[in-house]
């Protein structure tokens, strides 16, 4: 074979192993760790699970004002929690976000430093010593872990910031202040780079959220709830949902009722003041100016200890006013016997939403203060305005609705609250009222005037279940042969004269007869209360002509509530709420016009609905 045919067959059997030799292909790449969702909701994600892995670290964000009078503008303390891949991959997430003025401690919680009950209406109080200061608690870099477990395991960042003049936060505590909006405000706009964050509270290194999609939730408890609906009021670019479970959205309705001094449940005594004492727990230097600028200057001098009336002071501490730039989606969660924060609080911001068209959704329980929705609930809420994936939320029932004898993470859906076949139905009190009269759809004429004799000794649950008293007046349906849906917000018009120039007017909406074991679902159904001096207006009161009648209408608090057969619906007027209202001397009488007082009750079915379960024919 010559050397080029020899050349030849060899550069063949070259082409031919190549032809049959495996490729080389590249390295694969390693998959990215990213959220996932099923049903519409976000899935708890093995490489975000590890808390060893989470990156945590704090930072101060600048506020653009200065609360503490210093002349710099206050510097908020923030603290973050997030997956190692948003460094190691990478990845940017939506926030969860929770502020609040308890993370580095509160006052002392003791009846010493509150004011005494015992006021005579019309006087002023009796001095009150201030709660000692609170001793600092310095946290980092964690402040906080109330979110991290149900969220960073689901693909998302959690922050947690202290509000102004508490823990590490600079400023000052004002307690419904413009300040407190803000401030969450600011942390949002670092968290979408229109603020600066930095690495201490005076100079240091800038921080940035390089890691953040810019789009943020906020939910928590009572204050924390309220300090998301606040920073929903700033209408802040970034903010997309907030889940306020439980919140103070007026401080107003909080320690005040329809004009009349009124403490929240389990807190006789406290006022605003108080409360700001209870978390002031910021820097000790600034201590002296906040406690001279907010308590002194204008809580004292302004929040009128003595007629309770709505005024300027209010109404600047009262969100309802402040809706207008709100857009975050919004899931309000509340309890119908939630006696701190009442249920008002949500149901009125709740009613102001639905005018506004934005996306919507109530949750509401049957049990006390606090308790969020279920998981699935917020999941939903969070996954479809936060990380943007179409699951159908705002075609959801509009609201939700644990019924007596459930479980709280199985609430019945509903069309929206109050139930929409529920009509405001009158129901008319009977003589008899210092036994027990009647309560009945027919208004009966001729029935009179009752009176009662106030004495704050005697608790409302001590006059519910008395055959018979002098202290209040009790008029109750007949048993019901079925059960009964009330859902709303029950109103009464009331006739009344007083024997003095002021008098507390309490009202308790109740179940019977009452049960000594039974929880408090089977006892009270609602209650209200009310001042007659301001029988004209909120903002305005007037001394009574004692002997002299008035008339007034106000609300109680809102209820769903399913009363069940066998039981009776009870209207009982009373002076002073011991649990609730100051406590005068007794000896007050009240006269009640009976037929000029009526319970407006929200019965779904209506009329028919009544006079069914009742057992009263239409006349």
């Amino acid at each position: 074979m010559s050397m080029t045919n020899a050349m030849k067959s060899l550069g063949r059997l070259l082409v031919l192993a190549l032809a049959i030799a495996p490729r080389a292909t590249a390295a694969p790449q390693e998959a990215k760790t990213l959220p996932d969702f099923r049903d519409g909701e976000a899935q708890v994600v093995e490489g975000f699970r590890n808390r060893a892995d989470w990156i945590r670290h704090d930072l101060w964000v600048e506020a653009p004002f200065d609360s503490d009078g210093d002349g710099k503008p206050d510097r908020l303390h923030v603290s973050v929690t997030r997956p190692k891949q948003t460094d190691t991959e990478k990845l940017r997430l939506p926030v969860v976000y929770e502020s609040s003025p308890y993370y580095s401690g509160t006052g002392a919680d003791s009846k010493e430093y509150f004011w005494s009950p015992h006021q005579e209406l019309g006087a002023p109080p009796p001095k009150r010593t201030n709660t000692p200061p609170i001793k600092p608690q310095a946290r980092r870099p964690v402040i906080s872990d109330s979110q991290v477990g149900a969220w960073v395991p689901r693909g998302y960042a959690v922050v947690h910031s202290e509000s102004p003049g508490t823990g590490l936060s600079q400023g000052c505590p004002t307690v419904g202040g413009e300040n407190e909006s803000l401030a969450p405000k600011a942390v949002i706009d670092w968290l979408n780079g229109r603020a600066a964050g930095y690495t201490a509270a005076a100079g240091g290194e800038p921080v940035k959220a390089y890691w953040s999609t810019g789009k943020v939730g906020m939910t928590g408890t009572s204050y924390n709830g309220t300090l998301s609906l606040a920073a929903a009021t700033t209408g802040v670019e970034g903010l997309e949902a907030i889940i306020p479970i439980a919140p103070n959205t007026s401080y107003y309705h909080y320690y005040r009722s329809n004009g009349l001094i009124r403490h929240p449940g389990g807190y006789m005594g406290e006022d605003i003041d108080v409360l700001y004492e209870f978390i002031n727990s910021g820097e000790p230097e600034h201590r002296g100016r906040c406690d001279q600028t907010v308590r002194d200057d204008l809580m004292l001098k302004r929040f009128d200890r003595i007629k309770g009336d709505y005024n300027e002071f209010w109404a600047g501490r009262d969100y309802i006013h402040r809706l207008g730039p709100v857009k975050a989606a919004t899931l309000m969660a509340h309890a119908f016997n939630d006696w701190n924060v009442m249920p008002e609080h949500s149901v009125r911001i709740y009613e102001a939403l639905k005018k506004k068209g934005i996306p919507l959704q109530a949750y509401f329980h049957q049990g006390g203060h606090g308790g969020e929705p279920p998981m699935r609930l917020m999941n939903r809420w969070f996954t479809r305005y936060l990380h943007g994936i179409e699951n159908g939320v705002e075609k959801d029932p509009r609201a939700w609705i644990v019924r007596e004898d459930a479980d709280r993470k199985d609430p019945t859906p509903y069309a929206d609250y109050p139930n929409p076949d529920a009509v405001m139905i009158p129901l008319h009190p009977n003589a008899g009222g210092g036994g027990i009269g009647g309560l009945t759809l027919a208004a009966k004429d001729g029935q009179g005037q009752e009176k009662l004799i106030d004495d704050v000794s005697f608790s409302g649950a001590d006059l519910a279940k008395a055959e018979s008293s002098k202290h209040r007046l009790l008029f109750a349906t007949p048993a019901l042969t079925r059960p009964l849906h009330v859902s709303g917000t029950p109103r009464i018009r009331i006739r009344l004269s007083c024997s003095k120039p002021a008098a507390n007017l309490s009202v308790w909406l109740v179940s019977l007869p009452w049960m000594e074991k039974a929880k408090i679902t089977g006892n009270l159904i609602t209650r209200g209360w009310a001042d007659p001096q301001n029988h004209r207006s909120l903002t305005e009161s007037e001394p009574l002509v004692p002997g002299r009648f008035y008339e007034m209408t106000f609300s109680l608090q809102p209820d769903d509530q399913i009363i069940p057969a066998g039981r009776r619906i009870g209207l009982m007027i009373l002076s002073s709420d011991r649990d609730f209202t100051l406590w005068p001397e007794a000896g007050t009488e009240l006269t009640v016009d009976l037929d000029r007082t009526v319970l407006e009750l929200p019965i779904v079915g209506g009329a028919r609905a009544m006079r069914e379960a009742s057992g009263e024919k239409e006349r």
